[in-house]
């Protein structure tokens, strides 16, 4: 009998407790650590756009530039990091969002994406989708139209999925855990 084959969620690690009491933490960066994991996981999240007609990867802070800078160079298109406040050099155009306690700003390069654009976004999780929903009006106020939003990890219970979707986004996960 053949052992079973391995999903993208038997690569990624969780942590309890992290980075606080009753958290459950998924980490990652096991499966960027593993070849096998690491290309699942890209092919996976490129595979409904192989094809489509995308001009850039936005990767979101900071797992999306790992995924977002190799589904690029699969999809032989360009990448543009979108950054939290105060790391990209030269001018930049910012937005505002709301976490948990506080709030937080990213930025992108003003000249990043040309208008008309069509634009995948990247990153590594979906939680409640405040950082993917900052990174798309960054996008559309410098014109670009996003075409799909890609995940590894999504997190339903905290209505990021809903979120983008409320604003007619396509969302793509490989995986979800529930109650997180």
């Amino acid at each position: 009998m053949k052992p079973a084959q391995k999903t993208v969620q038997d690569y990624i690690r969780t942590i309890p407790d992290f980075p606080h009491e009753g958290i459950m933490f998924r980490d990652v960066t096991t499966l960027f650590a593993n070849p096998r994991g690491f290309r699942m996981a890209v092919d996976q999240l490129l595979h409904p756009y192989a094809g489509a007609d995308i001009d850039v990867v936005v990767g979101l802070e900071a797992r999306g530039f790992i995924l977002g800078g190799a589904i690029a160079h699969q999809l032989g298109k360009g990448f543009v990091p979108i950054r939290k406040k105060g790391k990209l050099p030269g001018r930049t155009i910012e937005q505002s969002y709301t976490l948990e306690y506080g709030e937080a700003v990213v930025e992108i390069h003003d000249d990043a994406i040309e208008a008309g654009a069509k634009v995948l976004v990247v990153d590594d999780l979906l939680a409640t989708g405040g950082t993917a929903e900052a990174g798309i009006k960054l996008i559309e106020k410098l014109g670009g139209d996003v075409v799909g939003c890609a995940f590894v990890i999504d997190l339903p219970d905290l209505g990021g999925r809903a979120r983008l979707e409320g604003l007619g986004q396509e969302v793509h996960a490989l995986c979800a855990y529930a109650g997180d």
